[in-house]
Order: C-alpha cells, then structure tokens, then sequence
C-alpha cells in the first residue's frame, strides 16, 4: 500500500474522531442513577399514568365472554313487554344542550286557548234554523261559514288592567297603542309590541285630573279617549270636568285648555267650559282642531296651538220649556266624506235633538235639527257617521238605535229596539265599521251586537261578557280586530289568526317571557311614590293594597316581607307606616313616647280641663295668695213662685 504523506499542518483527524467518541467519567452519574432504576423506569411510569388500566381490560374482556356464551337474545337481557315511561318533568330539568338557546313558542297551542268557548250567535243560529228547514243544505253551510270570515270574532284577547268599568278605549292609526279610560279615574297605555302572553299589562297608568300643585287633588272619571287620526302622537282626553286635555302617545300631557268664567251668562263670551265635559273629537282633515262637548249646552272647537281661549263656540238653544234655552250636549261627532265630500258636525242632546252644521262653519246657524229625535230627558250616549257622509246612527237612553239620512234630514230612516245602558254608563257608543258595512254596539247583558246598516237587524250576536254590560266598542281597520270595554274592568280584544294583522294575533305569536323579578309589584318600588305601585293610601291615613286588584301583591300581600313587616329585597327601604298625624311623621307609639303633650291631639279640649275643676278648687295655684282674703260669692235666693211671676228685669226707659 503507498505510504500516506504527513499533513503539513499537523491536524490528525482520527485521533479527532477517537477523542470524541471516548467515554467521559461523569462525577454525577451515580448520584442520578435512581431516576432511571426501579419504579421510575419507563414502563412502570407508563402504568401509573393509567390507573386500573389492567384491571378494567380484564374485567371488560370477562364481560365479552359472559355475553357470547351466556347471553344469546338480542334483547340483552330485557324483554319486550317492560316499557320505560318517559318522565316529561325530567327531560325538562335536563338541557337539550349547550349553550344560550332561544325560547320558541308554540303559536298553535297558544292561538288555540284564545279560541272563544261560543262557537256561534244568536242570527247565525236562526238562519242556520230556516234554511235547513228550506232544504238547501249547500246554501246553509256556505252561510254559516261566512260570518266567521266576515266578523273576527273566533278569539279573543282579554286585558284586565283598570280597577272598574272601562267607559272608553282608543287605538292609534298604525295598530299599536291601545289607550283606554275607566271610572278608576285613570287612563291605562297599552303597547301591543311589547306584551306577550304572560305580561298581559299596561306599560303607563295616568291619572289625567292629578295636579302637581296639590297631592290632595280631586279625581275625576274619564269619559272619552281618542287618538288623533291625523298626528298619532296626540291623544284628546275629557274627564268630568271643564278642562279638556291633550296627552302624547307615551302619556305626557301636552295642552291643557282653558276653563270659562261661570258667572258670565252669554256663553259667547267664556273662553272655555264653565261646567263639565261630556265628550269630544277630533277634525276629520285639520290634525290642530278638536271639538268637546259640555253641559254648559255649547260645542267648543280648540286649535291644539292655542290652549287659552277656544277658536270657536257654537251655543245650542234648547226649545223645550222650562229649560232656559238650555240644556246638555251629551254626544258629538265630526266626519267627512271619503270621496272628497264636505264635512259634517252632528251633535245630540239631553232635550232629545240632533242638530247639524257644516263642517268648516259658519256655526251661527244649524244646517238642520231634528227636535224630537229621541225622547226628552234620555241620554243619546252614541253617535256616528257613515263613512261616505250619507248616514248617521245614533243610541238613545230611550231604548233605540235609530238610522238617518243625512240627505233627508228629518225622519228616521230605521228604527229598532235596543236595551240601552246610558242611565248608568253615559259614555256607551255605537260605531260604524271601517268600510260601514256593518254597525257596533254593546248591550246591558254583556253581547255584541253586529247590525245591518240598512235594516238595523242583528247580523252577529255574540256574548262578550256575560252579566256585565258592554260599554264601549271599536273596530280597528288596520288590525282588523274588535276592542271592546266592560263593566266588569275587562278590555276583550276580538280577533281571527287569518284574517287580523298584528294586534292580538302578534301578541299570542311570541314566546312567553320568562319569570323576572320585575314582573311582582311587592319586589320592585315607584320612585315617585315611594312605595309599591299596587299600593294605595286609604282615607284613614293607612298603607294598605287593593283588594280587589288582580295583580300578584293584590293576592299575596305577604310574600317578600319578613315577619317585622319588613322587605326581604335589601334595595327597597323600609317605609314605616303612616298616622292620621301626618304621612311623613313615624309611628303613634313612637310620637307619644318622644313628642311632649302629643297625647293632646287626640283629647277633646273641654273634658281636658274639667279633670283640673276640682284641684283647682281645692288647691288652687295661681290664687293661693289670696285664699283667706277672697269674698265669698252670694247669690240671691229667689221661690220658684217669685221667679216665675216677676219673670225677666226689665230694662230701664232711657230718658228723654
């Protein structure tokens, strides 16, 4: 082999590669060894990671055996006859899932508890009766069917939110405030897109008489609601007295309009009411201009803008004698032509006439007046226009509904008898449905009656609320919804899931809120009251509830308060209760304990100082210096003969 040549530099690359190689003594070696030794091998670390690893594969592989050997049915074990109940409670405890999940309603089912129990009406059943006697069975059928696609009334909504009768109701033109009024002196705001099935409530109660000024101010019932059908944020609300008002859609009050002199006997010259308001309306084409009715025998037309004195007055002379030329306005109504036509003022009074002006004025004169429209001395509680301007119909308390032609302004075109319920509720309507084609009206038995607004016959008779008349009825177009309002405080809302929009049919649509704390009125407070806004301070000074209120607090006055009469809620501060003394001062025991001669408020002043009489004789305190210096007191001892001859001293003659 050739000889290898010397590298010049020196460098030996296998003694290089020998040197790396090489074992090296490491000093730590041993003291490490135990990391790697005995149970801290590999393997043994592996099996401790996996606890009964083992034991679990055994047992599991036993199982496998005893099944293919022993355990032939492909039953495993359980047989066809056992059967599993499926707990309804528990699959509702547990979750379906994970996550937030979205509440979904069943509409259905809801829809379906609002399906009224009367299936159908009076006039139905009646012409259900004679054309199955006539043996047409085709005809009878298609006629039962049509009036539940005509009138919706197959469902309905009930609102139980006033205290007594609801006199008046209002909805706004686009369906989504309902506003009604009641007896409880309050008007309740409704919003149909914040309900749902379970928070059937008002959003906002208004007392429209309250005053700022004085926390002691008289209340008054409501009497007419109505929504302004040109500027829906506008409500005209008229209470038992001479002041009408102007509330928003939230129930802020906005105008308040003036009151007259009542000393002044031309009427002409009041810049307002001097008595109280009836009712009222708005214009049909003017959004500024309303219209109220008094018994102060005047009709007074407001611009919104101009709340000190009214722009018009129109002052009606009664003829019947004995009454002065006056009498009391008890129904007006203001309507228009929708093809275009001029507008028409009809108004009715207690002396049984309806008189007619011209819309847009002059109002010196009636344009015609039926005086013996109605009987004398009843209350015409309702009045309505046509939509084509051709017909008005009215109630009055003399038990009919009559029908006139605007045209022919003098006799009554139809006439039928119709219960009327004016004597008690003054403010009980009839109104004509959108398109007119049919007209509204309650009774004293509680049934709504549909007529035909030719003939006046009933096309639908239903019960609504049965034993409680009905007071106020509305047909919303819109909506396509019936609202109705009762004496028994309950607001029905009729309706029918194909053929209504919105409404009550959106509210059943949604999902049932769920339960909050807010929703009970004993766990939440009024911060302008101070208390729970299902209270009430009774005349005798004493926080009390409402018995007959529905609400939760009403049923359950107890529940969220200790045994002390203390609130478990610690946000709410313990309001102590209120004495006849006054309503910011504590308790009586704690006045008498810490106020001095507070006791004396409630002694009667002369039996106060007979109990000191006979100290005061006995030892008297401010004349004891005087005691053995006092005359005595002589009386002249007089018969009872001499007494009764001599009688009275005369007064001696003066002199002349």
């Amino acid at each position: 082999m050739p000889r290898s040549r010397a590298n010049p530099t020196g460098f030996d690359a296998g003694k290089l590669a020998a040197a790396a190689h090489a074992p090296v003594k490491d000093p730590w070696a041993r003291a490490e060894a135990w990391r790697y030794t005995g149970p801290f091998t590999r393997w043994n670390r592996f099996k401790g990671s996996f606890p009964g690893l083992g034991i679990a594969t055994v047992a599991f592989a036993v199982y496998l055996g005893y099944e293919a050997v022993f355990m032939k049915n492909d039953n495993h074990g359980h047989t066809d006859d056992v059967a599993i109940d499926e707990d309804e409670a528990l699959e509702q405890y547990l979750p379906g899932g994970f996550g937030k999940h979205a509440q979904e309603a069943n509409v259905d089912a809801q829809i379906r508890r609002t399906k009224r129990i009367e299936s159908g009406s009076l006039a139905e059943q009646e012409a259900s009766d004679s054309e199955h006697s006539s043996g047409n069975d085709e005809q009878s059928s298609d006629d039962d069917s049509d009036p539940e696609d005509e009138f919706p009334t197959s469902h309905e909504l009930i609102l139980k939110t006033q205290e007594r009768a609801v006199t008046t109701l209002t909805v706004d033109p686009s369906g989504s405030r309902l506003i009604t009024g009641s007896t409880d002196c309050t008007i309740k705001l409704h919003d149909f897109a914040s309900m749902t099935p379970n928070t059937l409530r008002a959003f906002k109660s208004v007392d429209p008489t309250a005053s700022k000024t004085s926390a002691s101010s008289e209340t008054h019932p409501v009497y007419h609601v109505e929504f302004n059908p040109l500027s829906p944020s506008q409500a005209l609300v008229t209470c038992a007295t001479p002041r009408a008002k102007i509330f928003s859609r939230d129930g802020e009050q906005l105008v308040e309009f003036n009151k007259g002199d009542m000393y002044l006997r031309d009427m002409h010259n009041t810049k307002g009411h001097v008595s109280e308001i009836t009712t009222g309306c708005w214009h049909p084409a003017d959004k500024n201009l309303c219209i109220t009715a008094g018994t102060d025998s005047t009709l007074r037309i407001w611009d919104v803008n101009m709340k000190r004195a009214q722009k018009d007055v129109i002052v009606h002379k009664s003829r019947v004698a004995g009454s002065a030329g006056r009498t009391r306005m008890t129904a007006v109504v203001w309507g228009s032509s929708i093809q275009g036509g001029p507008n028409m003022l009809v108004a009715a009074a207690l002396d049984g006439s309806i008189v007619m002006w011209g819309g847009e004025g002059p109002f010196t004169r009636p344009a015609a007046e039926i005086r013996d429209a109605h009987k004398k001395d009843t209350w015409t509680s309702g009045i309505d226009i046509s939509a084509d301007g051709r017909t008005v119909v009215t109630r009055g308390g003399d038990d009919t509904v009559k029908l006139w032609d605007t045209r022919k302004f003098k006799q009554a075109v139809s006439i039928v008898e119709h219960e009327s319920t004016s004597s008690q509720y003054t403010s009980s309507n009839i109104k004509f449905s959108p398109n007119s084609s049919s007209i509204l009206t309650g009774s004293q038995s509680g049934n709504l009656h549909i007529l035909n607004p030719a003939t006046l016959k009933p096309e639908l008779i239903t019960s609504v609320t049965p034993g409680s008349p009905l007071i106020t009825v509305l047909w919303h177009e819109k909506l396509n919804q019936i609202i109705t309002g009762s004496a028994n405080a309950e607001t029905h809302v009729l309706y029918n899931p194909a053929t209504s929009n919105r409404g009550a049919a959106m509210v059943m649509s949604k999902a049932p809120k769920r339960r909050h704390i807010d929703d009970d009125p004993a766990f939440t407070t009024d911060l302008s009251q101070g208390i729970s806004g299902d209270s009430i301070v009774n005349p005798n000074g004493l926080l009390t509830t409402d018995q007959d209120s529905t609400s939760h607090a009403a049923r359950h006055p107890n529940v969220g308060l200790t045994a002390s009469g203390k609130s478990r809620d610690p946000r709410r501060p313990h309001i102590p209760m209120t004495t006849p003394f006054a309503k910011s001062q504590p308790d009586e025991l704690h006045i008498k304990n810490n106020i001095p001669l507070s006791s004396m408020r409630d002694e009667d002043p002369r039996e106060a100082l007979l109990k000191y009489a006979e100290k005061a004789e006995k030892d008297p305190m401010f004349t004891h210096a005087w005691k053995h210096t006092q005359p005595k007191t002589i009386y002249a001892e007089l018969s009872e003969d001499e007494d009764e001859e001599d009688g009275p001293q005369q007064k001696r003659a003066k002199r002349g």
